[in-house]
């Protein structure tokens, strides 16, 4: 079992309000570049959605839930087919999105026992409680070529130090997809 995360990030590291939804000054950096840039399975997931779980936080789940159950291109079909866990302590139905289960209990216990690999997208509650407890396998990071100088940053100043090797760099367009993996830390 592995835990692989899944994040839209600018040139500085920021992660937060890609689509403008939070309402954030420099929000919606994510469409930018145009749509055509982050479709289809950009980030390389195959059969990791086939066997493993998505893993999303309450925010994020909520979007997706509005977005993905209407589209029915390959990648869509494959992600709305996958299990997903939602960890969240306020909501009670999840019944929006198709093989959607809330988390039992806590999220670090759930994601130690998980036997299957778990893709967490977005999310960034949920990712540093993992990063923190060094639960974190892999980083899939498409990054925007944006600074924007504020905003949440996927690595917090003050969060746990790592060691990550690049495993794989290509150009996407204006955009460049990295995979690291964590090494120490």
């Amino acid at each position: 079992m592995s835990v692989v995360v899944i994040q839209f990030t600018t040139l500085d590291g920021i992660v937060s309000d890609p689509d403008g939804s939070e309402g954030t000054p420099y929000g919606g950096w994510l469409f930018r570049f145009g749509r055509e840039e982050i479709t289809g399975d950009r980030f390389g997931l195959g059969r990791t959605l086939d066997e493993g779980v998505v893993l999303l936080g309450r925010s994020t789940w909520e979007a997706f839930a509005r977005l993905w159950p209407g589209r029915d291109d390959p990648f869509s079909a494959r992600l709305n087919a996958a299990p997903k866990l939602v960890a969240s302590r306020t909501l009670t139905d999840v019944s929006a999105w198709t093989n959607s289960r809330l988390l039992d209990g806590d999220l670090l216990d759930a994601v130690k026992t998980e036997q299957r690999d778990v893709v967490v997208m977005g999310s960034l509650g949920v990712v540093h409680a993992l990063a923190d407890a060094g639960l974190v396998d892999e980083y899939r990071l498409l990054t925007f070529p944006t600074v924007l100088g504020t905003g949440r940053p996927l690595f917090p100043a003050g969060g746990p130090p790592a060691e990550l090797e690049c495993l794989a760099a290509e150009r996407a367009g204006a955009l460049v997809l990295t995979r690291y993996r964590r090494t120490r830390g």
